[in-house]
């Protein structure tokens, strides 16, 4: 019975082509518009989740207070309010696994005729753990060559192409400022972070050589920022509490003074980024499933087209013994028919210019299995529900009234 009901209904698009394939359109546009805009949103929130897991996980950043001079405020980092010995401190702290401080700035570099300014970053081994930043060639320095402030760097992939070109610069000395360095590793590539900053384009030191022989410090042991790591995620409220606190006991700050560092959880800041793409791609969804619905639109307008055509073949039907109940199954085939057909060229349709999109342009598109299902049951479902009202209306007819249908 369901073989012939589906015959006959391939037949009956058969009969108006182009009406079928009009009707159709509208799905195909639909489904494909789901597709593209659901992949675009999801290749955004992958590029978010990409930047986001190079900068490290559960970090929070410590920077130095400000300082005013004659009513003229500095920024963050403008007054020597952090050192060494908070950094130790803060390692002490329960559910802290890595603290590393950091002393930074830009430099200029040179190696036989080539020079290069870039970001110097003077600090300690666990810098590296905390960023989850690997080493691609040779070994990282360690703790002694700290204590020692020996001039030996890491050099990042973009600062090393354009320092040494094609040569491998393990190995190599070359000078930041006036002061000779030996680059004992190269480091794993990162790309950009949220911001758009290229994170190869770094110089990695021992943190008292930066202090000594790079950027000088006003004070002993003082430092610009300290990076800390937490063990987890429900470790960083009871970490954050616990920092605040400690550099406010440690800086003698009575209560009701204001902090004189600023304490930065790049956490939240991910995940804000994370939920602005999320919302994106369900707003792009949401739009492009307003194709869907007019597509549906289309559908149900055509089948009352088609009922209305075919009334008395209904009535034929019904008089030689059709029930209601198959006339309903004949039309509500013919609408998931139409839907489904609509539905997999619109798939091709978008897959293939997602495809397209990623390979002309630098966009990244990320096309899931569950997109793909997601936009084929909702495009089966607008023709069920779209299909349903005119299947219905066609079942209805009084067989006496659809014989004297002219």
């Amino acid at each position: 019975m369901l073989k012939a009901m589906l015959s006959e209904a391939w037949r009956a698009m058969g009969a108006n082509r182009l009406r079928t394939a009009l009707t159709m359109l509208g799905m195909v546009i639909g489904v494909g518009a789901v597709v593209i805009m659901m992949a675009i949103g999801q290749g955004a929130q992958f590029a978010v989740q990409q930047a986001v897991s190079t900068m490290g996980s559960n970090l929070f950043i410590v920077l130095s207070g400000s300082f005013t001079t004659g009513g003229v405020r500095s920024g963050s980092a403008g007054a020597p309010t952090l050192n060494v010995a908070d950094a130790d401190a803060i390692a002490e702290l329960d559910g802290v696994v890595n603290v590393a401080p950091v002393h930074q700035g830009t430099r200029q570099m040179v190696y036989g005729p080539n020079n290069w300014s870039a970001q110097v970053v003077g600090t300690t081994p666990p810098y590296l753990d905390a960023r989850a930043w690997t080493i691609a060639g040779g070994a990282a320095f360690g703790d002694s060559d700290v204590r020692s402030a020996t001039r030996v760097a890491l050099v990042g992939k973009t600062a090393a192409q354009n320092l040494f070109g094609d040569e491998d610069p393990v190995g190599k000395t070359f000078r930041i400022q006036q002061n000779p360095f030996v680059v004992i590793g190269v480091l794993g590539s990162k790309g950009q972070n949220l911001d758009g900053r290229d994170q190869d384009d770094t110089v990695i030191i021992p943190l008292t050589t930066a202090q000594r022989k790079v950027f000088g410090t006003p004070f002993q042991g003082s430092v610009r920022m300290i990076m800390v790591q937490a063990a987890s995620d429900d470790a960083m409220p009871l970490v954050e509490k616990g920092i605040e606190g400690l550099l406010r006991q440690r800086h003698r700050l009575r209560e009701g003074m204001e902090n004189d560092f600023y304490l930065r959880n790049l956490a939240a800041a991910a995940d804000s980024a994370a939920e602005t793409t999320r919302t994106m791609s369900i707003l792009l969804g949401a739009i492009a499933s307003v194709s869907l619905l007019v597509g549906g639109i289309g559908i149900m307008n055509i089948m009352l087209v088609s009922v209305t055509e075919r009334t008395r073949e209904i009535g034929i039907r019904m008089a030689i013994g059709a029930r209601e109940r198959d006339i309903l199954t004949q039309f509500l085939l013919e609408a998931i028919i139409i839907s489904i057909a609509g539905c997999l060229i619109g798939l091709v349709l978008g897959i293939g210019i997602a495809l397209l999109v990623n390979k002309l342009t630098s966009m990244v598109v990320v096309i899931s299995g569950g997109s793909v299902l997601v936009a084929f049951a909702v495009a089966a479902g607008v023709g069920v529900f779209f299909g349903f009202y005119p299947a219905r209306k066609a079942a209805r007819l009084d067989p006496i009234e659809a014989l004297r249908y002219q």
